[in-house]
């Protein structure tokens, strides 16, 4: 055993050793990005002074231009970034999504804003010049992240924890790589933690047989309201953005050479159903998964070249992880990454990967769910109790790989993204990862330049340096101007700060007086989560045009806890009615579609499904006592709970709730969908409760109350009988 142990050290060293050469000279051999001036930097913090024109005045503008340089399809990071790209260089420019900002893939990520640990690995061993220079140009991106963009980005310290003492040198040599490709551009450096001091950062961590562990950074950011600020920083330089804006069909016309080439687009707001066309010197294609759907359009003949895979993440709740410290798996049973990252106050956990079909709406399955559970109960202690009943949110994104068209080898997925340029002159940006979406915009337009012979005033990308939306004015202390200036909570005035940088003064303004001496303003929307009021009435001008683009994307509270969003959808659409003019019927549309995402797309259906299909597992004991408790609810001997039986409840113990929240209580618990609970759906989601699949239930807590409530009764009753009779006999 001691020389099977040795022999591998001396393995790992041998490696490690070629593995630094190999890093020397590829290090070397490539040449630092170029730096930006002092005169351009300084330039690049100016704030655009345009004000953000309603949605209205941007699809005015898509119906009467004669002719925009550049029309970009897709409203996703890569899409944005093209759209602020192009509009920088003095392009006119426009930009269309079907559905809204960040829609798709760009808010389904795992947050993280990385150069990619394992492509370092690849390149170093294998000698690889290209993936090298992907994970230097992602190193690059990933500070011009944090950077442009501080108030909805971080570092983030992860955890690599080593369960044999052998891989030790070996992965803290590699992570030392990491830093030593990042360069300038380093985050912060990695160290080596001990096992007492890993235990210390990361108390729930497995602490029998770990040897220690390595601590690494790399960014964190708000995927989703990212994208949107670089969507609404285009607009504020003179960008034409519209969300709800579908593709139909793609114009062709005769170019200047005499070939067919593409001109424009037929449009349609999906809002209204109105349609149009718009012509454009150059239309990209930055669809993502749906790369191949307008390849088509362009030509019906062409080959595919997206293969998608699914990522399911889900959201558990904060105590699952430490504030500021994630943690890696770099071998997962199924050979794929897993990362367990804090966020927003919860953690998430994943990603899967899996082959899967292109869709609008992508749904995690209980296999994806159970595979990720499985792989984090390795990592944690036994006294942490992993429980299929904590994962309070759970959301597929489809990872959109490709095969590269200018290659005649389409059988390889192309590793880092690519740009081509079909026969007719549109432009396919596809590949890539969210880190490197500034990089993606940068060569998509210089492609575009080129092959659509375009005049820009300013020939050179602008955006290496550029400040995003919210960020000119942001300092880390911004917030407790917010709690003086206007009264707010100190963890709403937080989040304002984090997720509207400079844009929170604007979003205060908004908010109303709460009547109570603090805080003096800022209604909450659920008492759970800091998001107040006057959000709603800022997303809408920030294009938010349903509640789902409100609870998901403006907000972030559908990815955090979906039973939570449910319950604040009321307040939500309410609010959103007043700004929109919503009629009362549209109101309901709007509650039934966003209940429907939800439940598909946010893992309400798969968590009840879950536990539906579980097998009741209690003794005969606790049946009898859930059966007491039930029939102490169902006072008239029905059969079943009714919304009148919860009310009486509630009362008798001195709870008074409003009716949205008797409805809520019920439906926790009424799997058949026929307002009312029976002895069966009672006794199921007890014994869902003791093996762990469900977290809690107030149906479950309002019957051990209402048990309670009459056992005190009893004995109110008993004990005043028996002092009566006492002070008879006294008298006697």
């Amino acid at each position: 055993m001691a020389t099977s142990r040795l022999r591998k050290v001396a393995y790992s060293t041998a490696v490690l050793g070629a593995g630094a050469l190999a890093a020397s000279w590829l290090t070397t051999e490539l040449t630092q990005p170029q730096r930006v001036s002092a005169a351009e930097l300084s330039g690049k913090k100016l704030r655009a002074k345009r004000t953000l024109p309603p949605r209205d005045e941007q699809i005015k503008s898509l119906q009467t231009e004669d002719e925009f340089d550049v029309l970009i399809i897709g409203g996703g990071a890569t899409g944005a970034g093209c759209a602020l790209d192009s509009v920088t260089r003095g392009l006119k420019t426009a930009l269309v999504e079907m559905d809204d900002f960040a829609s798709g893939t760009s808010s389904r990520s795992t947050k993280l804003i990385h150069g990619g640990v394992r492509y370092l690995q690849k390149a170093i061993f294998n000698l690889d010049i290209d993936q090298y220079r992907m994970v230097k140009e992602a190193l690059h991106e990933r500070t011009n992240m944090l950077e442009s963009a501080p108030h909805l980005t971080h570092p983030l310290p992860i955890m690599l924890p080593v369960y044999t003492w052998w891989q030790i040198p070996y992965y803290w040599v590699g992570i030392k790589m990491y830093d030593l490709v990042a360069g300038s551009k380093s985050v912060k450096s990695s160290y080596y933690l001990s096992k007492k001091d890993a235990l210390e950062l990361f108390p729930m961590l497995r602490g029998d047989k770990l040897c220690g562990a390595i601590v690494y950074y790399d960014g964190q950011q708000d995927d989703a309201r990212m994208c949107l600020a670089i969507a609404l920083t285009a607009t504020r330089h003179g960008a034409t953005v519209a969300n709800h804006v579908k593709v139909q069909k793609l114009i062709h016309g005769i170019g200047a050479d005499g070939k067919k080439e593409v001109q424009g687009a037929s449009l349609r707001d999906e809002l209204t159903g109105k349609e149009w066309d718009v012509k454009a010197k150059c239309v990209i294609n930055a669809t993502g998964p749906f790369t191949d759907s307008i390849r088509k359009m362009d030509n019906q003949n062409v080959k595919e070249i997206c293969c998608p895979s699914s990522g399911v993440h889900i959201v558990l709740p904060g105590y699952y992880s430490p504030d500021q410290m994630g943690l890696l798996d770099p071998d997962t049973s199924d050979g794929r990454v897993i990362f367990f990252l804090p966020w927003q106050r919860q953690t998430i956990a994943g990603t899967t990967d899996r082959l899967c079909d292109v869709t609008h709406n992508p749904i995690p399955t209980e296999d994806e769910i159970e595979f990720i559970l499985n792989e984090v109960k390795h990592y944690l202690n036994p006294d942490v109790e992993v429980r299929r009943g904590d994962v309070l949110s759970a959301w597929s994104g489809i990872r959109p790989l490709v095969s590269d068209p200018n290659k005649e080898d389409t059988q390889s997925l192309a590793r880092n993204h690519i740009v081509h340029v079909s026969d007719t002159k549109m432009i396919t940006i596809a590949g890539g990862k969210w880190t490197t979406y500034r990089a993606m915009a940068e060569h998509t337009i210089d492609a575009a330049i080129k092959a659509c012979n375009l005049k820009p005033t300013k020939p050179e990308c602008q955006t290496d340096g550029l400040l995003i939306e919210g960020a000119h004015g942001w300092t880390p202390t911004m917030y407790i101007r917010l709690v003086q200036d206007f009264g707010l909570e100190c963890e709403v005035a937080q989040h304002l700060a984090m997720s509207y940088g400079d844009r929170a003064f604007a979003v205060a303004k908004l908010a109303s007086l709460t009547g109570k001496r603090f805080p003096i303003i800022g209604k909450r929307i659920h008492p759970e989560f800091p998001y107040i009021d006057a959000e709603i009435r800022y997303g809408v001008r920030e294009y938010a045009c349903s509640a789902v683009d409100m609870i998901a994307r403006r907000l972030r509270l559908a990815f955090l806890n979906n039973q939570a969003a449910q319950e604040a959808l009321p307040t939500v659409i309410d609010i959103m009615a007043e700004e929109l003019k919503w009629s009362e019927k549209e109101k309901k549309v709007q509650y039934e579609k966003a209940v429907q995402f939800l439940a598909e797309q946010m893992g309400q259906q798969v968590n009840r499904a879950s536990r539906e299909k579980m097998s009741i597992n209690l003794s005969k004991d606790e049946m009898q006592l859930y059966i007491k408790r039930f029939q102490m609810i169902d006072k008239d001997h029905k059969g079943y709970v009714s919304i009148n039986d919860i009310r009486r409840s509630m009362k008798s113990f001195g709870e008074e709730v409003s009716g949205e929240e008797l409805h809520e209580i019920l439906k926790e618990i009424d799997t058949n969908m026929n307002g009312q609970v029976e002895l069966d759906e009672y006794l199921q989601m007890m014994s869902a409760i003791k093996s762990g699949a469900v977290a809690y239930s107030r149906f479950a807590r309002m019957a051990e109350m209402q048990e309670a409530a009459v056992e005190k009764e009893g004995l109110m009753k008993k004990v005043s009988v028996e002092r009566s009779g006492g002070g008879d006999e006294y008298l006697q």
